[in-house]
């Protein structure tokens, strides 16, 4: 209210998610539904550079003069073949993730084993510094202790900073192919569908996909959802045009 009658507008921030409940029951589920990283990351990833990949080849054969035919063909070999190995290096990427964390835990598993009085230590010191101290510190200890599970997932975070949802490889594979995909495939279809002008509306299209790219993941994020549309959209186009150049050097 004080904000209010000197004049001072209070700042207005967009929440990126639906407010929850936080009734005990409510609480719960939401927590046991936790199942690891979600694949934003990985859509995002795969979308724009199926759209960017494929209108840069798009570009570039037109630039060179080459017929529709050429692009087509060019096209779907990056859609399919780059597209997999997109997801290919993503699972290999998180399945390597995935292992790490699974040597870590057992390491962990063996120390307690071993070392328990040691490990204890480790484990009032990561929770001295979530703020615990004196009774309290002590009484946290042992009733995480006595849980040998929770001991574990406790030393990963606290240890090595990691979560305790482990990542889904192939979930995150499937999550950029289909991205890809479904991006990569927006430059071809003016020339697939045998339009007039095709690189021409394929131009706009692409330019609508990257723009869109850019305001959807804003949702995620703190950022206006056009100023996230003009980045995406500026990062596509400059690989487009380069593109574009280096095709035209080569014009038939």
């Amino acid at each position: 209210m004080i904000w209010h009658k000197v004049g001072v507008a209070l700042p207005s921030y967009k929440c990126s998610m639906k407010d929850h409940g936080h009734s005990h029951a409510e609480i719960r589920a939401r927590i046991d539904a936790a199942n690891g990283p979600g694949v934003l990351r990985d859509v995002i990833y795969g979308s724009i550079d199926g759209s960017v990949t494929t209108f840069a080849i798009v570009a570039g054969v037109a630039g060179a003069g080459l017929s529709p035919f050429v692009i087509v063909a060019l096209g779907m070999a990056n859609v399919l073949a780059d597209g997999f190995s997109m997801a290919a290096g993503n699972y290999s990427g998180t399945k390597a993730e995935l292992d790490n964390i699974r040597r870590l835990r057992r390491i962990e598993e063996r120390h307690i084993d071993l070392y328990p009085e040691g490990e204890r230590e480790e484990l009032a010191e990561i929770l001295r510094r979530k703020g615990l101290e004196g009774a309290a510190l002590k009484a946290a200890t042992d009733a995480i202790a006595q849980n040998r599970d929770a001991w574990i997932e406790m030393m990963m975070e606290g240890e090595y900073g990691v979560g305790g949802a482990d990542p889904r490889p192939m979930r995150a594979a499937l999550a950029t192919f289909a991205a890809f995909l479904m991006a990569g495939l927006v430059p071809l279809l003016p020339f697939l569908l045998g339009m007039e002008d095709a690189f021409r509306v394929s131009v706009w299209m692409t330019l609508v996909v990257f723009f869109g790219i850019g305001a959807l993941k804003s949702l995620w994020a703190m950022t206006a959802w056009w100023r996230s549309g003009l980045e995406t959209l500026g990062i596509g186009g400059v690989a487009a045009a380069l593109a574009y150049v280096v095709g035209a050097l080569f014009h038939v």
